[in-house]
């Protein structure tokens, strides 16, 4: 691949980048694919990539409605971490963690991860209980996890209120260092221009409008910019997915909500770590530029809207207040949501669903962007192999009749 001297770089910026490459061709539809992939976010991106790169399968498209990463991968917190409670999440989410470990070098692109470690802070002693199984858990799993104390864990966050007229007193919590944040748009381009690379078709502005079967098997897909024949579909559509399935008569236990999010004027550093108030449900990180970047709970209305709110705004507002005092000052600069598929028991859906032939990843509710690697790893063996991945089987569609439920929101005893 390309590389770039600093000396070249600073004349890319001078005259506008005007003779840059770019950085994944921009393709047409063909008539026909080995496998198509609907959803250009992170996980399609990805799985496009795994296919190609360890499947050998390089007849690939990813069809994006709208542009590459404009959806949840470019529309959230961008947190990275896999401190869960049940032996199924911690292996799902370390996969993507360790698949993130090695991301930058694998795709020859820096995704500016930073492992700056993730505290999850308690106030009473009913969620010291919750931080302490969840870190005896964490341990059991084989993933770090480590429960701290009052003391430890102020030390962490040094300008969080911790005085005796504090609402929100830190007792101690869980401490998990290889978690952490990465770069979003960097993400979705690394895996785009890789994939790109292994000649996949990356399509933009190709809505899909329908999916067609044969005798209980996937066949073609009707698009805006014309019909495409495959017997392979995934799809990694997040919030509208159950819109697609519609199309094959399967109806997904999915609701879409709002996961609003903030982001304040820059400051110098003054918080080397992700932070989680249980007391108040926000969670905040400051970024690379210093901007404090935080959000909350769902806002628990219905929606496919992408826009914010005010009374969120202020319910959230008010927890990062809570914890840091200092903050008041701040102007805030945007505030944006991103669509949230959750399912009942809080946990993704990955595996076969309706006809032959086609494979669903969704679900993921507030966990989608720091599972990227792992759902495009996952979807990948799917399918090229037909067959689940031993660490996907547990969160195929056959749970809801079963009766074998993940259900994190109870099991960590914070809204998923």
């Amino acid at each position: 691949m390309m590389r770039y001297s600093a000396l070249s770089l600073l004349k890319q910026g001078m005259t506008g980048h005007r003779s840059w490459p770019q950085a994944w061709r921009k393709a047409s539809p063909k008539p026909a694919y080995d496998a198509v992939i609907i959803g250009g976010g992170g996980h399609g991106l990805a799985t496009a990539y795994y296919l190609a790169k360890h499947h050998g399968m390089t007849r690939i498209a990813v069809l994006e409605k709208g542009w590459i990463g404009g959806g949840n991968t470019g529309r959230n917190t961008t947190v990275c971490r896999s401190n869960y409670f049940y032996p199924e999440s911690v292996a799902l989410y370390d996969l993507a963690l360790r698949l993130y470990e090695g991301l930058s070098r694998e795709l020859n692109y820096n995704v500016m991860l930073s492992q700056r470690g993730m505290l999850i802070a308690a106030h009473t002693p009913a969620q010291m209980e919750i931080c302490n199984r969840i870190a005896n858990a964490m341990q059991l799993n084989g993933v770090d996890g480590k429960l701290m104390t009052a003391r430890e864990a102020a030390a962490k966050v040094p300008l969080a209120d911790t005085g005796p007229d504090a609402r929100y007193r830190l007792m101690g919590g869980i401490w998990q260092g290889r978690a952490g944040t990465a770069r979003h748009d960097a993400v979705a381009w690394g895996y785009a221009r890789a994939a790109s690379a292994l000649g996949v078709d990356i399509i933009e502005n190709c809505e899909v409008t329908d999916i067609e079967t044969k005798g209980g098997a996937v066949r073609r897909i009707e698009t805006s910019l014309g019909p495409i024949q495959t017997d392979r579909i995934g799809i990694a559509a997040a919030g509208a997915t159950p819109g697609l399935m519609a199309h094959v008569g399967v109806q997904l236990p999915i609701h879409d909500y709002a996961l609003q999010a903030f982001v304040s004027e820059p400051v110098k550093p003054c918080l080397d770590t992700v932070l989680l108030y249980l007391g108040t449900g926000t969670y905040v990180s400051q970024s690379d530029k210093g901007e404090l970047v935080f959000g909350g709970g769902l806002d628990r209305v219905p929606t496919h809207g992408q826009r914010g709110n005010l009374p969120v705004q202020e319910a959230i507002t008010a927890g990062l207040l809570e914890m840091f005092p200092a903050f008041g000052q701040l102007k805030l600069l945007r505030q944006w949501a991103g669509v949230v598929d959750v399912v009942p028991d809080s946990s993704p859906l990955i595996g076969p669903a309706g006809p032959e032939g086609l494979y669903i990843n969704c679900g993921w509710g507030t966990g989608g962007f720091k599972a990227i690697p792992a759902g495009g790893w996952l979807l990948a063996h799917l399918l090229a192999t037909g067959q689940h991945h031993e660490i996907s089987r547990p969160f195929d569609l056959d749970r809801f009749t079963t009766g074998r439920l993940i259900d994190e929101a109870a099991g960590s005893g914070i809204a998923h």
